[in-house]
């Protein structure tokens, strides 16, 4: 198998990300964000990120545990709000999420994961609106071309520092700007129940998967240029499908077109609309 060299320059990244944050934040009228802080790696960086582009006392993290969340992953959570001395809050999920999956007794797990994820963010929005401010989101690139993420959940956002990271570039950028060693170095987890890893849901570790996307995607590579490059031909056909099957998650809803200026086909940039 081919290493790619997923190496990034951590300075110029984090001055490039705390920028985008402030400059897209701002632009808009805005000057504070919310974001939704699970204990995990993504969502500490972007907590990081944000509390440097905004200062700490514009940026809002937010636990929402279920029942069933860790307490490890609270305790993560803790570590990264003292670290970064952002506003805070906890919201426990549990009692908006079970009545509905209490009227659904055939529901499956993911179905659970999914109104789990769903109501985070409904919490996240219902922030956002209080604290006149904008949702940052937490979604890294390899999790968004595989299509690992919930549309209206974790998916969404108004703006998302960390979807031109891959996973491999997460760790890099996170240890160089003092997320917690415990949070980098733990299995990634959605959390959405007992046990559940990103790794055993995807059937593959990310390190393995950031490979073959960066040469997949960066580089242009057919999928049998990189079966050439030493990939499993099962592995490379499991993460094509995938790309494939899940772009309608990275994309706004497809409109009809019926007219000559359609928005997201022919009405496009800010220069169509006059400025």
């Amino acid at each position: 198998m081919k290493k790619s060299n997923l190496t990034i320059h951590a300075p110029l990244a984090r001055k490039i990300l705390t920028g985008f944050i402030h400059s897209e934040i701002t632009r808009t009228g805005f000057k504070k964000a919310v974001l939704g802080l699970s204990g995990g790696i993504d969502s500490a960086l972007s907590c990081f990120l944000a509390a440097e582009a905004l200062g700490p006392d514009n940026v809002l993290a937010i636990r929402m545990p279920y029942r069933t969340s860790s307490q490890d992953s609270l305790d993560d959570a803790q570590r990264v709000i003292d670290a970064t001395s952002v506003r805070s809050m906890t919201v426990e999920i549990t009692d908006m999420v079970d009545p509905l999956i209490a009227k659904f007794p055939e529901m499956d797990a993911i179905r659970k994961g999914n109104i789990m994820a769903r109501m985070r963010m409904i919490v996240l929005y219902d922030q956002s609106a209080a604290e006149h401010s904008l949702v940052v989101g937490t979604s890294n690139k390899t999790e968004m071309l595989l299509g690992y993420s919930t549309v209206f959940g974790d998916a969404a956002c108004a703006i998302n520092p960390l979807g031109d990271l891959y996973k491999t570039q997460v760790r890099q950028l996170s240890a160089d700007i003092g997320v917690p060693q415990e949070i980098i170095g733990k299995p990634p987890s959605a959390d959405l129940w007992m046990g559940q890893t990103d790794e055993a849901d995807l059937g593959f570790t990310y390190e393995d998967a950031d490979q073959l996307l960066y040469l997949m995607v960066d580089k242009r590579y057919s999928r049998d240029e990189c079966v050439a490059e030493g990939f499993d031909a099962a592995f490379t056909d499991a993460v094509v499908s995938r790309i494939q099957r899940y772009h309608f998650k990275r994309v706004m809803p497809p409109i009809a077109k019926l007219s000559n200026r359609t928005i997201g086909y022919d009405f496009l940039y800010l220069r169509d609309m006059g400025t």
